[in-house]
């Protein structure tokens, strides 16, 4: 079958993440302030719409200013400051000002900075493997269309318009693929985004996600690539972090799981839409929601700063 020219492998993989709303805030700070959250594991978004803070999550620290956006993927835990960053064992300091309004520091101290936080969650059944595919943290800086994203969310949040769970469906898929296309370039950790910043792997990635069930060889996926099955092997795994018949069955178990889930269609369809043989529907069943159950080990990678932006003092 050939790909198509519409085949995007990174909308797919949003997609199926299937983002969900939970939490959105405007936070004001002032004076020396920190709040820490440990039990967190939900993905994290932050905007800074004025001032500077630091952001700790176990994948590394960051330094925050006006127009900055990160995205965390996999949160376990975060610490964020005022800079420079208060004694760690100092008290918090945390005030609710309103609906979705939070104020941290002494009550006095004058408004110092502004963010624009929000947690979603990905409704996929096996979301583990999927965000094994994405940087373990994504910082943006002076990106005004993220910036401008992140308002609608918390806009939308505030407001009982109707329509409101599909609109904020639609403008979490955008302001992560908006954040996530940002941070193509060289710089990225092995995974989907690295690879889809290579023009030969795009091929490849697309001619999987045109027709996951497609018979493919390593063979065939070079020459969609244009190179030589020893470079295309190597290549991929380099840029994408697994071999590429790895990457085609986690793909595939991905969309077994979430068809799973789905329930609308019988074993043997749902093998028919995924592989290119239909094993008896019990294995498939059993290995398929195996991956669900548990899903893969998270492998992603380290935090990314795009190009060009050294990190802040």
């Amino acid at each position: 079958m050939p790909v198509q020219d519409d085949t995007d492998p990174l909308s797919d993989a949003v997609a199926l993440l299937r983002p969900e709303m939970e939490l959105s805030k405007l936070v004001e700070a002032g004076g020396a302030w920190q709040v820490r959250r440990d039990d967190l594991d939900t993905p994290l978004y932050c905007a800074i719409v004025e001032g500077r803070a630091r952001l700790e999550v176990a994948e590394g620290g960051v330094t925050l200013g006006t127009g900055d956006f990160v995205l965390v993927p996999a949160l376990s835990g975060f610490r964020m400051t005022s800079l420079p960053p208060p004694d760690p064992r100092g008290l918090e300091l945390r005030l609710q000002t309103g609906p979705g309004q939070v104020w941290l520091g002494p009550p006095q101290a004058p408004v110092e900075m502004r963010a624009l936080v929000g947690h979603c969650r990905f409704r996929a059944s096996g979301p583990r493997l999927l965000v094994s595919l994405l940087p373990r943290m994504i910082v943006v800086p002076g990106q005004p269309r993220l910036i401008a994203l992140v308002r609608m969310i918390h806009d939308e949040t505030r407001a009982a318009r109707p329509g409101r769970v599909l609109t904020l469906g639609r403008l979490l898929d955008v302001l992560l693929i908006e954040a996530l296309r940002s941070g193509t370039g060289l710089d990225l950790p092995p995974g989907l985004l690295r690879g889809l910043a290579d023009p030969r792997l795009t091929a490849a990635l697309g001619r999987i996600h045109a027709d996951p069930a497609a018979e493919v060889s390593v063979a065939s996926l070079a020459r969609a690539a244009g190179l030589s099955r020893t470079s295309f092997f190597e290549r991929f795994r380099r840029e994408v972090g697994r071999a590429p018949m790895q990457y085609l069955t986690d793909w595939r178990m991905a969309l077994a799981q979430d068809l799973l889930r789905d329930g609308r269609l019988t074993n043997d369809q749902i093998a028919g839409r995924v592989a290119t043989a239909q094993p008896a529907p019990s294995a498939w069943r059993s290995s398929a929601m195996l991956g669900f159950r548990q899903g893969p080990s998270p492998t992603a990678g380290p935090s990314v700063r795009l190009r060009g932006y050294g990190p802040r003092p």
